[in-house]
């Protein structure tokens, strides 16, 4: 695991700080956390396993649709808004709550070369593929809910991206100066799939639910809306549905017949809106 990150990690049993010993990660009172042989460490807290984590199809799914290049315009303005963020170079962590596959942490920290990035996802699915989306990249199992096993002020940028939002321990970890990047999708977003699919539509008052989430972080904050128009294959269909909170809602049945009703590609409405906020303005 990468020296720099695993100095910004403490132990999710007592609080103290973590090194390296071996094949685990220690703290002063010994408290021991194994480094699964995948590169990953879990992390999790007194809360552990209270909340529902992705599954390996889940995971597997949402793999092959980012590689499919489908959400490329999303991926690179996070990318862009992080380079917009004017980190300094070695200052702190990219760290990504809600990583996922580490898709976008992956692109961010190729934008930032001097940076090094923690992936934190309640999924071993996930973390599995975090820990090896990237040189720089390390991967923990933690809830966002609970306790992080962060230290304050690690976080010199922050990526939310379609993820839970703890405005408390967010506004811990970043760090004086730092930049929250924050993505969510708006009421359009997936349109032309929802009814046809059964999937969870957004809230219309996503936009005021963020804010308070987001608690004093939301004070200062600027956003940018981006939409455009995917053209999906059957496959990219079938995993779009999968990779998500919908995922297992319909019947395997139904889900066949309906991909097999479609066209040999479906032109989908992908919309959302990317907020940046500042922790200076909290100070």
């Amino acid at each position: 695991m990468d020296k720099a990150a695993v100095e910004l990690l403490i132990c999710p049993h007592c609080g103290g700080d973590l090194r390296e010993n071996g094949g685990s990660l220690i703290c002063s009172r010994g408290h021991t956390q194994n480094i699964a042989r995948q590169g990953y460490v879990s992390l999790l807290g007194r809360d552990a396993g209270t909340h529902t984590a992705d599954s390996a199809e889940m995971i597997a799914a949402r793999g092959r649709f980012l590689d499919s290049g489908a959400f490329r315009p999303l991926v690179e303005a996070i990318a862009e808004a992080a380079r917009e963020a004017g980190v300094a170079e070695g200052s702190g962590a990219v760290i990504d709550l809600g990583s996922g596959t580490g898709h976008c942490l992956s692109a961010v920290l190729d934008a930032l070369p001097g940076q090094v990035g923690i992936g934190v996802d309640n999924s071993k699915f996930a973390a599995r593929r975090t820990a090896k989306c990237h040189e720089r990249a390390t991967a923990i199992v933690a809830d966002i809910w609970d306790d992080l096993p962060i230290a304050d002020d690690a976080a010199s940028l922050m990526l939310n991206v379609f993820s839970p939002r703890n405005g408390e321990e967010m506004g811990r970890i970043l760090a004086p100066g730092g930049t929250l990047i924050v993505v969510t999708p708006q009421t359009g977003h997936l349109a032309e799939l929802i009814g046809r699919f059964g999937m969870i539509s957004v809230d219309p008052d996503k936009g005021e639910r963020l804010e308070r989430s987001l608690g004093p972080l939301a004070e200062g904050t600027g956003s940018r809306e981006l939409e455009w128009e995917m053209k999906l294959g059957r496959d990219q269909v079938r995993d779009l549905v999968n990779m998500g909170p919908s995922a297992g809602r319909m019947d395997e049945v139904d889900m066949d017949q309906l991909i097999e009703g479609l066209g040999p590609k479906t032109a989908v409405t992908a919309a959302v809106t990317i907020t940046m906020t500042s922790s200076e303005e909290n100070e």
